[in-house]
């Protein structure tokens, strides 16, 4: 047994451990939600990560992002989550793609790895979509994170299948795009049904990929993140014992 899983394997059990080691799990987007959301993934022993991001640490991720920090300013978010992956877990098996994903490179991506769990971070619809849809026709289990933005009390965040999500527009959108290529139900989702707060929206100039933002708080996303880890750790906790 790797000594720094001992308390891991006191509270779940050696048979649990194994299970969490022996899985492969696909994370993509290393920003607020997914950067948090692999830390977890990674100290809880799974042995198997793929992590997947093509942006850099811009000043405006300090306030809510794993990988932000002055010193990693204009570096690749998933070469700064390797180094701390790695340091964390020598022994694992980590594949990094510092890239974005178009759908071609999606559907290859899922087609041809098997992996167990994909956890979708990504804040952009479209890749996001092509994500979903890819592993749900892949028969991957996969959790989404929706909107984390304008939104301020974590205690609200919760996990639930995509068909069960409301007061959240952008969850609401995800549905009916996936409705329409037959996906209603069957994708996990954590979602805030907090209203979210209007008056935080900025409107962006320039920018061919974002018309706008909403601000963000520093917990809100790594809650996000907490739970995508929560699901997937305790489903395969879970399944172990079945």
């Amino acid at each position: 047994m790797n000594n720094w899983l001992e308390r891991t394997e006191l509270l779940i059990g050696a048979e649990a451990l194994l299970a969490l080691q022996s899985k492969k799990v696909l994370i993509v987007g290393l920003g607020g939600v997914g950067s948090f959301a692999a830390e977890f993934i990674a100290r809880s022993g799974v042995g198997n990560i793929t992590i997947v991001d093509g942006d850099v640490v811009d000043v405006s991720n300090k306030n809510r992002q794993l990988v932000a920090l002055d010193s990693t300013i204009g570096k690749q978010k998933s070469l700064i989550m390797q180094a701390r992956i790695m340091d964390i877990n020598p022994a694992i098996n980590l594949r990094v793609i510092p890239n974005f994903l178009n759908p071609r490179d999606t559907i290859e991506l899922i087609k041809s790895n098997n992996f167990d769990y994909v956890m979708d971070c990504i804040d952009s619809l479209t890749p996001k979509l092509f994500l979903i849809e890819a592993a749900y026709n892949h028969q991957v289990k996969v959790i989404s994170s929706m909107g984390a933005g304008a939104k301020k009390n974590s205690l609200l965040v919760t996990t639930v299948d995509i068909s069960a999500t409301y007061m959240c527009p952008f969850a609401s959108y995800i549905r009916k795009r996936l409705k329409k290529v037959n996906i209603q139900n069957g994708v996990m989702a954590v979602f805030s049904p907090e209203p979210a707060i209007k008056k935080s929206m900025k409107l962006t100039e320039g920018s061919r990929f974002k018309k706008s933002f909403y601000g963000t708080i520093s917990h809100l996303p790594a809650q996000f993140g907490l739970h995508m880890a929560n699901w997937v750790i305790n489903d395969i906790i879970d399944t172990s014992s079945n």
